[in-house]
Order: structure tokens, then C-alpha cells, then sequence
């Protein structure tokens, strides 16, 4: 054990931390992409605030075609543009770009499902009040659906670390990267071990840690 820690502690400490820095900086700006998307999708919708059928059309063409390209091959084709907008295409910074353009239609899906989740009477009275389409979705789609975003955000946030496990055989850094490199090619199965359970034990934290959120937010509604 003490010999194990003298040769790889550190090696995976520095990749959880690696992978901690992707998932945050990835859902975060995933968000900021997929939110809006997930709005379009939704206002444009038939029989919405603000139907539109070529928004719509586009906005889910956007959705479906990312999301229908499975990561590892999606990481793979973005390399000529994670280069030019990330400097690099290996390594944690590397991977960023392309887990940020493959989660952003992933969470605007889900952004869309939640609103759709919501009473319809609500958005209804709201403009029978006079309420623009603007104050609907700030006042009344966002806040009604916070609950829903944030268990979506749990899945979304989840799905990630996944991707960014995969992104470790491409060149990607974090927890996946040192399963593969140091636990797969050089057939040392106790850091296989460790990464998984490392991997098992942060998904396990987030979910918890999502639910226990959520469960405070109904109960202040």
C-alpha cells in the first residue's frame, strides 16, 4: 500500500483534481449554452409563447444531430477547432471545448422537458395578466421549473463525468486518463481499481448531494 501511494497517490490525486476542474468549467458552460437552446426550443414550440416552426425546426435539428454523435467520435472530429479555441486539443484543457458541445444540447433537451413538465394554467394566467413573453420565462418558466432543472442538472453534471472518463482514451486528462494510461497499458489493475472507485464515489456525492438541494427547494415553494 505505502508503495502503491509513493507511486501513484499523487499521479491521481492530480487527476481527480483535473477531473473536478472539467466538470465544473464543462456543465457550467454548458449551461450557459443549453439553457438558452432549451428556451428556444420550447417558446418556438407549436402552441407556445412564441411559436415559430423554422426556429424551432433549427433549434431542434441543433439538439438532435449533437446529441446523435456518440462523444468519442465527436471529440475526435472538433480537434482542428478545440485547437484553435482552446490552444491545445490534449489534456484537460483540451478536452473542455468539445464536453461543453456535447452537453449543451444534451441539457437544453432537458431544459426544454422541464418546462414542458409545468402546468400550462400557470403560463396562461400570467398572460392573462399582461405578462410579456420576456417576464413568462424569467418569472414563470424558470422559477416554476427550478426544481426539474435542478435534477436535471444532477444527470447532466453525471453524463459528463462519463464523457470525460472516454475522453481519456483520445488524449483527455482526469481520472479516465490514468485508468488508461497507467492501469490499462501498463496492466496495473490497482489503479484501474482506485480511479473506478474514485470515479463511483463522486457520482455518488453529486447525486446526493443534487437531492438533498432539490428536497430544499420544494419544501421552500
Amino acid at each position: 500500500m505505502a508503495e502503491f501511494i509513493a507511486e501513484y497517490g499523487l499521479i491521481i490525486l492530480v487527476a481527480l483534481k483535473d477531473t473536478l476542474v472539467m466538470v465544473v468549467l464543462s456543465t457550467g458552460f454548458g449551461y450557459l449554452l443549453g439553457i438558452p437552446l432549451g428556451i428556444v426550443a420550447y417558446v418556438t414550440d407549436h402552441g407556445s409563447i412564441s411559436e415559430n416552426a423554422a426556429v424551432n425546426a433549427v433549434a431542434g435539428w441543433i439538439i438532435n444531430i449533437v446529441r446523435s454523435i456518440p462523444f468519442i467520435i465527436l471529440i475526435l472530429f472538433l480537434i482542428p477547432y478545440t485547437r484553435f479555441v482552446m490552444g491545445t486539443a490534449s489534456g484537460t484543457r483540451g478536452v473542455i471545448f468539445p464536453l461543453v458541445i456535447s452537453a449543451a444540447p444534451f441539457i437544453a433537451r432537458m431544459v426544454e422537458s422541464s418546462f414542458n413538465e409545468l402546468d400550462i394554467g400557470v403560463i396562461e394566467s400570467a398572460k392573462a395578466m399582461g405578462a410579456t413573453n420576456l417576464q413568462i420565462i424569467w418569472k414563470v418558466l424558470l422559477p416554476e421549473s427550478f426544481p426539474s432543472l435542478l435534477r436535471g442538472m444532477a444527470i447532466a453534471t453525471i453524463t459528463i463525468i462519463g464523457y470525460i472518463a472516454m475522453a481519456g482514451m483520445v488524449g483527455g486528462g482526469g481520472l479516465g486518463a490514468v485508468a488508461i494510461n497507467y492501469g490499462y497499458y501498463r496492466y496495473e489493475r490497482p489503479v484501474m481499481n482506485v480511479t473506478m472507485v474514485l470515479t463511483i464515489l463522486l457520482v455518488q456525492l453529486i447525486q446526493v448531494a443534487f437531492n438533498i438541494i432539490v428536497r430544499r427547494v420544494d419544501k421552500n415553494r
